[in-house]
């Protein structure tokens, strides 16, 4: 236990300048840290929402929009597939509608209703089977026949678990790649319960605008403008024809009201999401939106203006008409310019939400809290008085105590110190209140293994043993204890980070690296120590 190999110290040398060197930026401002070379240390450690201040949101996945909306899909793709074809008539039917979580419609010649189911089940989709819930996969829809001549179609209980499912992992990618977006460090996305989402991203200081950007589906399509009727006979209460709708324009008038309103074609000629690029820029000194789709998106929306030259073309985001301008000519290059009357702060979230992608179902903020910088400030400040008093007393006591050996566990307690730094610097870990009790709480644990060899040597040279044989049976004898105790402690820093969320994962990081380094010093680096002293000055006894 006394002997130390060249290689091992300068091993022990390295590690200890490591944890020097990549705490260092720690003590830099951002920018000069930053401007560093990138062969130097320059990373920090991250401050959490309650140190640095921000945004604090808990959000709920309305999945059930994503269901209503595949009937609704179901409902215009039935509409389609009873229509005449080369090979049979038309299949006449009325009442067709969603009703009840179903797609019900009524035929009227009761000798098609098994031509119409033919028809019908053809536009089921496979659905894969759920391990977790035990259900088999297959088709998403079930074809019923009720009343003699009415149809239900219903959705599959495996599809409806299916669809929901994909919309509460395709929504946490989306957040995340908003909050990206936003160029926030270390954000915490993650998942809560069946349908929540909890969202903190520190150092934000406009949760208004993480707000609007989260709360917005941000779901785009392209449709054509119905010219057959106006809005003003549909709102004096003409009927809507087939297929079509009344929507509100985006444009919003003093009073809140929407500045104009438009019949749009439900069938969505170019959707969203074949967009593969969206950017801010500017065209006639105006704000506006420039949009590029891949190969599949430009040649449907070349293929679309191609055909509908001279008619308007309804561009609706959040069943919102954000845009209809005139088809002039065909745009072939699958490229496109949104222009209204954008601020360049409405540009830049605009193409902010289309390269993010469309959330698949809404969002709805059940919790929302914001704390401010100050309070984070106030934090730092007392965390930092903690951890210096806390490392005052433990090297006061230590000194007392243990006189020179004492002196040795307190700079081996410095490195320590900066091991952990260090550490969390390159992990870039993100450091919270919970983190710096568990670094207060190392710094008294550090020690502990320093306290079990001093004491087990005081104890070797009452029986009369030499200074060399006091300190080899000292840390031979107290090693076994030392590990034992620390490793039950990591065992419980483990399981902490595995279960727990948020604050407790950052106390378990800090306490299970605190453990880590707290025994390499106090074994290793204050041994490596006092053995050098042991070694140059041969003393007669040791003053401990």
């Amino acid at each position: 236990m006394l002997y130390f190999a060249p290689w091992k110290v300068t091993v022990v040398a390295i590690l200890c300048l490591a944890g020097v060197v990549f705490t260092i930026p720690n003590f830099l401002s951002e920018r000069t840290a930053l401007s560093l070379p990138d062969w130097l240390p320059h990373k920090q450690v991250n401050l959490g929402l309650d140190l640095q201040g921000g945004s604090h949101l808990l959000l709920e996945v309305e999945a059930d929009v994503v269901v209503q909306e595949r009937l609704v899909a179901l409902e215009q793709s039935i509409r389609q597939s009873l229509r005449p074809t080369k090979s049979r008539k038309r299949i006449g039917y009325r009442e067709l509608g969603v009703r009840g979580g179903a797609v019900m419609l009524t035929i009227r010649n009761p000798e098609q209703i098994d031509l119409a189911v033919e028809e019908i089940e053809k536009l089921a989709v496979p659905v894969q089977g759920n391990v977790v819930s035990g259900l088999p996969g297959g088709r998403d829809i079930t074809v019923d026949v009720v009343n003699g001549n009415q149809i239900s179609v219903t959705l599959t209980e495996e599809a409806i678990l299916e669809r929901r499912r994909s919309a509460i992992e395709q929504s946490i990618e989306i957040v995340r790649r908003r909050i990206d977006e936003l160029g926030t460090r270390e954000p915490t996305i993650q998942r809560q319960g069946d349908e929540r989402i909890l969202v903190q991203v520190p150092g934000l200081q406009d949760p208004e605008r993480l707000k609007a950007i989260l709360g917005k589906t941000a779901k785009m399509v392209f449709r054509l403008v119905d010219l057959t009727t106006s809005p003003a006979e549909i709102m004096a209460g003409a009927r809507t024809p087939p297929g079509s709708e009344l929507l509100e324009s985006d444009e919003r008038n003093a009073d809140g009201s929407p500045a104009d309103m438009y019949v749009v074609r439900k069938r969505v000629m170019v959707s969203g999401d074949t967009l593969v690029d969206s950017s801010a820029t500017f065209q006639d000194n105006m704000p506006v939106v420039s949009f590029r789709f891949d190969s599949v998106g430009a040649k449907r929306f070349g293929e679309a203006t191609k055909k509908n030259v001279r008619k308007p073309f309804a561009i609706v985001l959040d069943k919102r008409v954000i845009s209809a301008p005139v088809i002039r000519e065909p745009i072939l290059g699958g490229t496109g310019i949104i222009s209204g009357n954008f601020t360049v702060q409405e540009v830049q979230d605009l193409s902010l939400l289309l390269r993010a992608g469309a959330l698949p179902a809404p969002l709805k903020i059940l919790e929302e809290r914001t704390v401010g910088p100050a309070l984070g400030a106030d934090s730092v400040a007392a965390g930092k008085i903690a951890c210096v008093i806390a490392f005052i007393a433990v090297m006061v006591f230590m000194v007392l105590s243990y006189g020179l050996f004492g002196l040795a566990a307190n700079i081996a307690l410095v490195f320590n110190l900066f091991l952990i730094m260090g550490a969390l610097s390159i992990l870039q870990a993100t450091l919270t209140l919970p983190g710096i009790a568990g670094i207060v709480l190392t710094i008294g644990m550090a020690v502990d293994a320093n306290v079990l060899v001093f004491e087990r040597i005081r104890e070797e040279i009452r029986t009369g043993k030499t200074p060399f044989a006091a300190m080899e049976a000292g840390y031979q004898r107290a090693i076994g204890t030392i590990l034992d105790a620390n490793i039950t402690t990591l065992i419980a820093a483990v399981i902490l980070f595995a279960m727990g969320s948020g604050p407790i994962k950052g106390f378990a990081v800090t306490l299970g690296i605190g453990i880590i380094s707290s025994v390499f010093t106090a074994v290793v680096v204050t041994r490596l120590m006092l053995v050098i002293w042991l070694r140059r000055t041969r003393p007669a006894a040791l003053p401990i």
